[in-house]
């Protein structure tokens, strides 16, 4: 939490919030939702959005989620403005797809198909390259026209800069092929024109892939050699990608271990004068503490962490370590959620996206509501009730909180999950909840305690009443 200079920006501290797709993108009124979703999370020192293609080529799907027109610009202000009015900074991320486009107008260096996709790209010719480079400046201008603090060009995990960079992708014999110095030549391009475009003072981090772990992707020393030419061409930052989409390594998944690519940015790091972030599956404020103290980089970006819990950094900053909702990066309800065009949440905190749906507002009546089940969603039940203002006794047939994520904690590589049962049992603590474990009440206990109200948290439906008209 130390401030880090940026140009002109002095960040308050070194978390940023990664960028994520959340399906609201495209969705009618998702910007406004966009909005308050980032605006919740604006003690992060940068916030970046899902991609937005600097065209409509670059689409990942049949949406209209670009930044190419007047009218776009003015859709996308409500999202700067309410972040900044929350006293906090946020990037446009521009992403072309490339071959990882899921329409039939897909394009890319080289007519090449990606293994993750049913649809084979189309060579772009040398007047499209110099159009779509012209595309990115454009965009990162509109994007300073409406009220973004600067933009993130996606540089990693298989996207059309990628694309350009690795032999594997690139089969091209002009200018924008062969020779590592020729493959740089489009991210090169985008960097300088972007700088051009939208002014010294505006923020442009270049997201570089750290670790390609695909055949033919970037290897050895040619990392830090783009990183080394982003630099030159005017990035402000840098922050680290690892693997491509199509890579059968895990990058993301609870298997990996915490800050298990953290080395990757070190050598990066080393190598230029302009700051550097580390990435993935980095969850936990300590963890993010020991990657700046050993020098591996200067910043941590962590994207679902933020959806696990929006007060992430505010609560980090005051050493409120137990207080923190922890991403046990299960992808269930993100990851898993997007590729079918759903939009996401969180499977420990449903709030997540849904901020104005689901507002904790204050009991217009208070009651004493007995919960029953001690399981992920009694957890969340009694505690949000409680904090909403009613009295509230939380019965558990069991001698310990959390249900079936008891089971799951016990799996090797899933010891996170003990992170939710800690977390909510510390919420009912601070909530006043009254805990009552190996206890099974009936209806007479439940009306002899004085319950007005049963939330059944259990599983398990009753054959009758346990409460007169309940």
């Amino acid at each position: 939490f130390s401030p880090l200079k940026l140009g002109a920006v002095t960040l308050p501290n070194r978390l940023i919030m990664g960028s994520m797709h959340t399906g609201l993108e495209a969705a009618p009124g998702g910007l406004e939702r966009l909005a308050e979703f980032y605006a919740e999370r604006a003690a992060a020192a940068l916030i970046i959005t899902g991609g937005f293609s600097p065209n409509a080529a670059g689409s990942l799907k049949a949406h209209d989620t670009v930044m190419a027109s007047a009218e776009d610009m003015r859709r996308h202000r409500v999202i700067p403005e309410r972040v900044h009015a929350a006293g906090g900074r946020i990037l446009l991320q521009l992403l072309h797809s490339g071959r990882y486009g899921y329409r039939p107008d897909i394009v890319a260096p080289s007519a090449i198909k990606a293994p993750i996709n049913p649809v084979a790209p189309r060579a772009l010719s040398g007047s499209e390259i110099g159009e779509t480079i012209e595309d990115f400046a454009r965009a990162a201008a509109l994007a300073r026209e409406a009220g973004y603090d600067g933009v993130e060009i996606m540089g990693s995990e298989g996207y059309l800069i990628t694309q350009f960079l690795a032999l594997r992708t690139n089969r091209r014999e002009d200018e924008w092929g062969g020779s590592l110095e020729n493959r740089l030549r489009f991210a090169t391009e985008v960097v300088r024109r972007t700088r051009m475009s939208a002014g010294d003072d505006f923020i442009i981090l270049f997201r570089i892939s750290a670790l390609d772990l695909v055949d033919g992707g970037l290897s050895g020393a040619a990392p830090v050699a783009v990183a080394q030419a982003i630099e030159a061409a005017g990035a402000s930052m840098l922050s680290s990608g690892i693997g491509w989409h199509e890579a059968r390594i895990p990058t993301i998944a609870q298997a990996v271990p915490d800050a298990g690519f953290a080395w990757a940015t070190a050598p990066i790091k080393r190598a230029v004068k302009i700051p550097v972030a580390a990435s993935n599956r980095i969850n936990r404020p300590e963890i993010a503490e020991q990657i700046l103290a050993s020098g591996q980089a200067d910043l941590v970006a962590m994207a679902r962490p933020f959806l696990a819990d929006e007060r992430f950094a505010e609560k980090a900053a005051n050493g409120d370590r137990r207080g923190i909702n922890i991403c046990i990066a299960c992808n269930q309800a993100c990851l898993d959620r997007y590729f079918v065009d759903a939009e996401i949440s969180c499977l420990v905190n449903p709030r997540a996206a849904r901020e104005q749906e689901f507002a904790v507002l204050p009991a217009t009546r208070p009651r004493h509501i007995a919960v029953l089940g001690g399981g992920p969603a009694g957890l969340a039940a009694a505690a949000t009730a409680a904090e909403r203002g009613h009295k509230v006794t939380l019965y558990e047939a069991t001698g310990e909180l959390g249900g079936q994520f008891n089971l799951a904690k016990r799996i090797p590589g899933k010891e996170v999950f003990a992170e939710s049962i800690s977390y909510f049992s510390e919420r009912l603590s601070r909530a006043g909840v009254t805990v009552r474990l190996n206890q099974r009440p009936g209806a007479r206990d439940l009306r002899a305690a004085g319950c007005d109200e049963v939330v059944l948290a259990t599983g398990v439906t009753p054959s009758r009443p346990l409460i007169d008209g309940i």
